[in-house]
């Protein structure tokens, strides 16, 4: 597995790019703090400025969000379609037990797909 990383630091969010297979180049998407209104743009802000393509996996990594409110949880609505329309699979890890509900509450936890952890994603996508 070749590990191509490069890191940028954009507003609240951490952007990791590697290529994991031939066929896939994974997409790491860290947010830090609250996902609110102001979060939520710079989400999409971000979502848009990576030219989605179909063999990216865009995993966005929600273990240091602390606080979501319904303008971040439409953001990441807003970045699942879009990433889909870029047949672009999106995934979402490292849920903390509110953010989690908050997914049950809505059910969006059938829409997404949530894994435990970013190493899931990884070995996931390694077995693919």
């Amino acid at each position: 597995m070749s590990l191509n990383s490069h890191r940028h630091l954009i507003s609240k969010a951490i952007v990791k790019l590697m290529t994991l297979t031939q066929e896939c180049q994974l997409i790491v998407l860290q947010l830090q703090g609250p996902l609110n209104l102001q979060q939520g743009q710079v989400l999409r802000e971000q979502i848009i400025s990576l030219v989605l393509q179909p063999h990216h996996l865009l995993a966005i990594d929600l273990a240091q969000v602390d606080f979501m409110d319904s303008s971040g949880l439409a953001a990441l609505v807003t970045s699942f379609s879009t990433a889909r329309l870029s047949g672009c699979r999106l995934v979402i890890c490292n849920l903390q037990a509110p953010i989690r509900m908050i997914f049950e509450l809505t059910q969006l936890d059938s829409q997404f797909e949530i894994f435990e952890n970013y190493n899931t994603v990884k070995t996931t996508v390694n077995t693919l």
